[in-house]
């Protein structure tokens, strides 16, 4: 690290080819839906990625999207983390809001993320492979109150803490 807290470029690669290869070696890999298809991001469209797809080649696949699964709805309002990142969150000092209303979503965020570590729990999952910049899935870049900033969603965190690896699809 830098004096500032900064990963220096060369730590920065090195924990993504360990990121990398955390994926190769998992068996089952939880997954965002949106990767795989799934039309299920809050504007009611999919960010299939032919990476993502070539990446969980001969995996078990655990298709998972936290917002979707807490019953958001699909569309829905976008949202942003307003004082923070995903740990923030967790620790009480930063909400989820929608970006237009300021309606706090915090809650319904967290239900999603424990959603989440549900299904990694339940099927021996070590790895997940999420939607970057999303307030759920991002596990490196996170839209703060309208500003991409450096940091991990409300899902990211909430595995990462569980001690399972996360991926962003921006890694591959």
């Amino acid at each position: 690290m830098d004096p500032d807290g900064a990963r220096s470029p060369s730590s920065e690669a090195s924990a993504r080819d360990a990121r990398r290869q955390a994926l190769r070696d998992a068996p089952v890999v939880l997954v965002s839906a949106c990767l795989l298809g799934e039309a299920c991001r809050y504007d009611g469209r999919s960010q299939r990625s032919e990476r993502v797809l070539a990446a969980l080649d001969g995996k078990s696949v655990v298709p998972i999207c936290p917002e979707a699964a807490a019953g958001m709805g699909i569309p829905r309002p976008p949202v942003d983390l307003s004082g923070g990142t995903g740990v923030d969150v967790w620790a009480g000092r930063a909400r989820a809001l929608t970006r237009e209303t300021r309606e706090d979503r915090t809650e319904a965020f967290q239900d999603g993320a424990r959603l989440a570590l549900d299904a990694a729990r339940r099927f021996e999952v070590p790895v997940a492979l999420l939607k970057e910049k999303s307030p759920s899935c991002g596990s490196q870049r996170v839209y703060d109150t309208g500003v991409l900033r450096p940091g991990e969603g409300i899902t990211t965190a909430l595995l990462r803490a569980d001690g399972r690896t996360v991926v962003s699809d921006e890694d591959l």
